[in-house]
């Protein structure tokens, strides 16, 4: 679609996973075995043709820039269109919401010859149609397009998300900001189609008169102004706001059904490529139910568990129930359940390390 920009939207991520993001952005934290949770909303975006993607960071975004580079395993290192990283234009002071981030960098839009604009958070782990989602925006010609999904998360966790209430005709008619979902209500996932115009009327109006909240001041505040129409995404989408939600999403995978259904079938999902050997299993390992990378050495037991490129787990040692990622390391008669090891973690030998009901995390490059 050459007439559409994709954003994607860093300004309001939240550090939901504590010590995952205490050096990352949310996009950035690593998903799956061997991608980063802003690998399925490019690869949503490559998906529908959309070669134009901006990205819009607030903080600790130098392990974003690192892995998206040039774009080019999304086909995004191109002459026209491409990547475009915006960071904010004045990182010492602080950031009142993401139109500010939009007005800092408006001339993107001014010089931009398309008529849409396609706008999504980094960190949604999903198989997004926005080909489909365009072409119903343009035909209910609509102003904004907004997509939800019905609840169907894990209420213990308290999470915090925008409710919406839609009429029969699929109209927005109000939203409630910063609310805990029950099962089955409509929630909104900050993904927007929106004309481009528009969004910059929006931008330059919200700004003038000190309003810097795209949801609240653009959206909510144009209900009865504005034709916002929504669309029902019901495909395959783990709701993301707390440790155990991101530990539960990704063991989601060990299905191999939907694994198959997800990596596999309709579209690919790319990722910054490292070239590495195949996965070297010794004499001594045993292997069940789990997703192991390239580039690992397993010479113990894993059990139910996703570990990510570039993992040795030594002999004797024993990892059940848990998420090791790049480059970790478990040493000689090591007992490890229930844990999330970030990058370059060395656990040493003999050590027993278990998480409870809420998996223990280890910082990155971390010894245990």
């Amino acid at each position: 679609m050459d007439n559409v920009i994709g954003v994607i939207n860093l300004v309001n991520e939240k550090q939901y996973l504590k010590e995952l993001t205490s050096h990352r952005c949310l996009s950035a934290v690593p998903f799956g075995g061997r991608y980063r949770l802003i690998d399925f909303i490019m690869s949503n975006f490559i998906h529908a043709d959309i070669t134009k993607v901006a990205v819009f960071t607030k903080e600790k975004y130098r392990s974003i820039m690192d892995h998206l580079g040039s774009g080019k395993e999304w086909d995004l290192d191109r002459r026209n269109g491409g990547l475009f990283i915006l960071p904010p234009t004045h990182p010492d002071e602080l950031i009142k919401g993401d139109l500010q981030q939009f007005h800092d960098h408006i001339e993107f839009f001014l010089r931009s010859p398309e008529d849409t604009v396609v706008i999504s958070p980094g960190h949604h782990v999903c198989k997004m149609d926005f080909q489909e989602i365009v072409e119903y925006h343009k035909e209910s010609c609509a102003d904004i397009t907004v997509i939800y999904k019905d609840f169907d998360g894990e209420p213990v966790d308290k999470p915090i998300y925008h409710k919406y209430s839609i009429q029969n005709d699929g109209r927005v008619k109000n939203i409630e900001l910063y609310t805990s979902p029950e099962q089955g209500e409509s929630v909104g996932l900050e993904t927007f189609v929106i004309k481009k115009d528009l969004l910059i009327e929006i931008i330059k109006t919200c700004c003038e008169n000190g309003e810097y909240d795209f949801l609240k001041d653009g959206v909510k505040a144009n209900l009865h102004h504005l034709k916002v129409n929504s669309y029902h995404y019901k495909g395959y989408f783990p709701f993301i706001h707390s440790i155990s939600s991101f530990y539960k999403s990704n063991m989601d995978f060990l299905n191999p059904e939907l694994a198959q259904a997800f990596f596999y079938d309709t579209w690919d999902i790319y990722t910054k490529i490292k070239h590495e050997a195949p996965v070297k299993y010794s004499i001594s390992s045993k292997v069940s139910n789990s997703l192991v990378a390239n580039g690992c050495d397993i010479e113990g037991t894993v059990e139910n568990s996703i570990i990510f490129r570039g993992v040795k787990i030594r002999k004797g040692a024993v990892v059940k129930n848990s998420i090791i990622m790049q480059k970790g390391e478990i040493n000689e008669g090591t007992y490890v359940e229930n844990v999330i090891t970030d990058k370059q973690v060395k656990i040493t030998s003999e050590q027993v390390v278990i998480g409870d009901s809420i998996p223990r995390i280890v910082k990155k490059a971390d010894v245990v």
